[in-house]
């Protein structure tokens, strides 16, 4: 195995404390525009919980999901028993109180360790997730967790985990990262940063069969190609059962060559036809100064109409036309540093959070609104994190039923970890369209 494909064995999105001199020279370039764009609207922010790295977890890193009864769902990727194993949470709302509840903790065995993705909630209610090491050959796993069989009487109620694939390497995958989806079959669709038959990442299904799943690989990227490579963001599906994603590297695009990936990055689709998958290149990216963005670490959003939104350094569309998709740019969102994805309310507002920059201490992060949306969206900036409240704000954050924003940060908080402080769940009350 060369060095380059090394590197990629261990390729993922990590947030950088220091802000690189490029990163300082978009902040010159887009000065101006931030004097126009970067309006503040006062909205109640709550931290809901400061991770202890205990029981609880360290770090954050994904988003959060919803769940019945406005149940929130999440994954640290460090902490519990075995300190840097990880965890999987939820907090449930009880009158004007947010009780958290670990669920499980792994042990970085057999039963995976570090999951960087958010669980998704299957169609029987269980939680479904991947870790991006552990397993039978510490190349990852995809898990299944389901609540004891009877009602726990309190909140300290852990959850059964059932390993559903255990990665193997190449040509299997391994490193899952990003999230997982399911088709209408039940089948669950997701990335590896590594594996494949070239090693450079792959995008797998489980297919249900009589109670068990097996894993066949659609996709494998190749360094060499022009679709790209290393995948960490997850997939998603639309009603035709086409698989969409990103990858970080890879392409043509020729302003990233000094970048971590040396690339720019492509989004792709997948498309079934007997049995066979094609893979379509539907954009590639070519730099964020000139360009239409670069190295988008998560998979985009699809709305009703098949309209696919996500960033990359900016905020993009892709709407189908004519047999393709039609790019257009949402906003730049000047001097956001590591973009998450994008969540979507009632109304066709977008919501995200930039895990550095802008506030009065610009390694922390904020969470914007993208709004008016019907041709370039206008950038509201919702919360700037101080630090104490939580920083790097690296997880997608989500919306409620109740319009509230839900989301995470790695770091900052009111508890010490080996990173700088152990991480939070915030809220921001009343700012998206009701559904």
């Amino acid at each position: 195995m060369d060095g380059q494909t090394v590197s990629l064995r261990r390729l993922r999105f990590k947030f950088n404390s220091c802000v690189s001199t490029f990163t300082m020279a978009l902040a010159i370039v887009f000065a101006l525009t931030l004097l126009t764009t970067h309006a503040i609207q006062a909205q109640t922010f709550s931290v809901l919980h400061n991770f202890t790295g205990g029981a609880d977890g360290n770090a954050p890193d994904a988003g959060l999901t919803v769940g019945p009864s406005g149940v929130l769902y999440g994954t640290a990727a460090f902490g519990g028993i075995c300190n840097h194993c990880g965890t999987v949470f939820k907090l449930t709302h009880i009158g004007s109180s947010w009780p958290f509840s670990p669920l499980y903790e792994f042990t970085g065995g057999s039963d995976g360790g570090l999951p960087y993705g958010e669980v998704v909630i299957g169609p029987n209610g269980a939680l479904y997730g991947t870790t991006e090491f552990g397993g039978g050959e510490g190349d990852g796993v995809v898990f299944e967790l389901r609540p004891p069989p009877t009602a726990c009487a309190s909140f300290l109620c852990y959850w059964t985990e059932t390993v559903l694939h255990t990665f193997t390497g190449s040509p299997d995958g391994f490193s899952p990262t990003g999230n997982l989806a399911f088709d209408q079959a039940g089948d669950i669709y997701g990335t590896t940063t590594g594996g494949g038959t070239y090693d450079y990442g792959s995008v797998f299904e489980l297919t249900l069969s009589g109670g068990a799943y097996t894993e066949s690989i659609i996709q494998s990227f190749n360094y060499y190609g022009a679709g790209g490579y290393a995948p960490q963001g997850g997939v998603v599906l639309d009603s035709a059962g086409n698989v969409y994603g990103t990858n970080v590297a890879g392409g043509t695009g020729t302003e990233c060559q000094l970048s971590q990936y040396g690339s720019c990055g492509t989004i792709f689709q997948l498309v079934p036809s007997g049995g066979e998958w094609t893979d379509n290149v539907l954009l590639e990216f070519t730099g964020f100064l000139i360009g239409n963005g670069e190295n988008p670490t998560v998979a985009p959003i699809i709305d009703a109409s098949g309209n696919l939104y996500g960033t990359a350094d900016l905020a993009y569309k892709l709407a189908p036309s004519g047999g393709g998709f039609l790019y257009s740019e949402l906003n730049p969102l000047s001097y956001c540093g590591y973009p998450t994805g994008l969540a979507m309310d009632a109304a066709g507002n977008f919501y995200g959070a930039c895990g550095s920059g802008p506030g009065a201490d610009d390694y922390n992060g904020w969470v914007y609104e993208l709004t008016n949306c019907s041709q370039s969206c206008t950038l509201i900036d919702l919360h700037d994190f101080g630090g104490s409240d939580g920083a790097v704000p690296i997880g997608t954050p989500v919306l409620g039923e109740n319009g509230n924003l839900y989301g995470t940060t790695a770091q900052g908080g009111t508890e010490s970890c080996f990173n700088g402080g152990c991480g939070t769940v915030w809220e921001i009350a009343g700012v998206g369209a009701q559904h």
